[in-house]
């Protein structure tokens, strides 16, 4: 069996992310139905944070010295930000809504990065990320209640999210993986240890598990994400946030009793056939231009 390559790789680790922060967030919006939202970040940042300290302790000192303070700042703030918005979408919104929304990033990730970081933009890319995002269009049906005043915390979710990942394309290119990880973490405990005071509330013995849980899967995720935006572009794995949608859409049935229609069904079967092609295509592309190079050395 071939192994993958860096772009295959990329992908595959990304869709893992992918997956394991719609796992996150069944767990977030059950507890924003429970506790202050602003409380159900912290805990996603504290948690976070507390683990990647003692994983990282025997090595902390290497691991906090970084090139790009300011750019590890910049994406850290992101991503708080762009967090807190979806969290107060998922408490407001269904839960395929509110990632429906989140999920025109891939737009603005394409975008930005033919713009900031002079990645090519090939008609393979266009194609999936249009064909996706007509998916996204049918499930959420412009004109229905899902475009409502609430939408808003998605949609400014998807910005700063998109910020985030291009940031972290860029500092990917000379950091760690672990600085990355730490820093994305840090600023966030910081700053949310702060502003949760005034407004927390004792959680329920099973709140406070829900709380430790959503620290972990975390720093899981965020370890996964840093590590694809690593090894393949971000405009290339941009599309496969579309997955989302579909496991969101299925966690909605399965925990919240939240059933798609017909149009909603039609929709995530377009985003999923977009990903796939773009995915087919891209690892061919790139492992007959590896055999090409091998054969002319």
């Amino acid at each position: 069996m071939k192994a993958l390559s860096p772009v295959g790789a990329g992908i595959g680790l990304y869709l893992l992310a992918v997956l394991n922060m719609t796992v996150m967030d069944i767990f977030a919006k059950t507890l924003t139905q429970e506790l202050p939202v602003v409380q159900v970040v912290w805990a996603r940042y504290a948690g976070q944070t507390i683990l990647v300290t003692v994983l990282l302790l025997p090595r902390l000192g290497q691991v906090v010295r970084t090139r790009h303070p300011w750019l590890q700042f910049l994406r850290s703030l992101f991503l708080l930000i762009a967090t807190t918005m979806f969290f107060f979408a998922i408490s407001r919104l269904g839960l395929a809504e509110a990632t429906a929304l989140m999920n025109v990033n891939p737009v603005l990730i394409t975008l930005g990065a033919a713009l900031f970081l002079g990645e090519r933009i090939g008609m393979r890319r266009v194609f999936g990320i249009l064909a996706a995002m007509t998916g996204a269009l049918i499930v959420i049906r412009p004109g229905t209640d899902v475009f409502s005043p609430n939408a808003f915390f998605a949609l400014a979710g998807a910005v700063f999210y998109a910020g985030f990942a291009l940031v972290t394309r860029f500092v990917g290119r000379g950091e760690t993986v672990w600085t990355s990880l730490f820093y994305t973490a840090l600023l966030g405990a910081l700053v949310l240890s702060v502003v949760v005071v005034p407004v927390w509330q004792t959680p329920s013995p099973r709140a406070a598990m829900m709380m430790l849980a959503i620290g972990g899967i975390a720093a899981l995720g965020q370890f996964l994400l840093i590590r694809a935006f690593m090894l393949a572009e971000a405009s290339l794995v941009a599309p496969f946030s579309y997955a989302g949608l579909l496991f969101a859409t299925i966690w909605g049935i399965l925990f919240f009793d939240e059933w798609p229609d017909a149009a909603t069904i039609f929709g995530a079967m377009i985003i999923a056939a977009a990903g796939v092609y773009v995915w087919h295509r891209e690892t061919r592309d790139a492992r007959a231009r590896r055999e090409a190079e091998l054969s002319a050395e």
